[in-house]
């Protein structure tokens, strides 16, 4: 894997972890799965999440797992897919809550670039997995370098949403200074568990009143309708 091409705010943020021994094993991890198997997301999208959210720009962080491991799915963003690709059952979940807490319309895509765009950084804990492997790419070293993500978000000196949906994710909680941050916790979206806690939860609007009450402005969660004709770049 070549050396991440962040933005300039990220590359400084994130400096030390590139020098570190671990991240170098896991590059070569990379370099070496990738001469015999598929790995997802594509290269150019495993740092999307950083490109499109600057640090600067970072007001809520949803932390996810792993990647989607089918293809043309999994685009660096969690819970995103492609552009005109069928919103997975997790994703779908989230729709229809959005859609009882805020008054979404569930949209024909599960594009999300919209969000991060918005100042959310929308990270997975492991950024890469084999193709229809769930997993895979565990223990490798991402979650060393999104731990560090994390911190780092923590130490911002504005006040950021952390939102943790299930148990792998609320163990980040000891990452975060919940006296500053405002967190929002709840059971993952996924069908497993979406009836044990996610649905009727309301995450959505406890963001904007978060981000409201920090002065930042609030998130339009409304992800527009893709067509045959519009495909949008990866990037926007």
């Amino acid at each position: 894997m070549q050396h991440p091409q962040l933005s300039n705010s990220w590359q400084a943020v994130l400096k030390e972890e590139f020098d570190k021994p671990y991240f170098d094993k896991l590059c070569n991890f990379l370099a070496e799965k990738g001469r015999f198997q598929t790995i997802y997301p594509p290269a150019e999208d495993i740092f999307s999440a950083f490109k499109l959210t600057p640090y600067e720009q970072v007001n809520v962080l949803l932390l996810g797992q792993d990647p989607y491991h089918d293809k043309n799915q999994a685009h660096g963003l969690c819970f995103s897919v492609q552009p005109h690709i069928k919103p997975p059952p997790s994703l779908m979940n989230i729709f229809k809550e959005l859609k009882n807490d805020v008054g979404f319309d569930i949209p024909n895509n599960g594009y999300l670039i919209s969000w991060a765009k918005q100042g959310i950084l929308m990270l997975n804990a492991v950024l890469t997995v084999k193709a229809h492997t769930p997993n895979s790419h565990k223990n490798q070293g991402w979650e060393i370098f999104t731990d560090a993500v994390i911190r780092k978000v923590n130490q911002k000196v504005d006040p950021v949403v952390f939102v943790l949906w299930g148990g792998y994710a609320q163990k980040k909680l000891k990452l975060i200074d919940t006296k500053r941050h405002k967190v929002i916790q709840s059971a993952h979206p996924s069908p497993l568990s979406a009836h044990n806690g996610f649905f009727g939860s309301k995450p959505f609007s406890a963001i904007n009143s978060a981000l409201c009450s920090f002065g930042k402005p609030e998130i339009n969660w409304q992800i527009p309708n893709s067509t045959p004709n519009s495909i949008p770049s990866h990037l926007g």
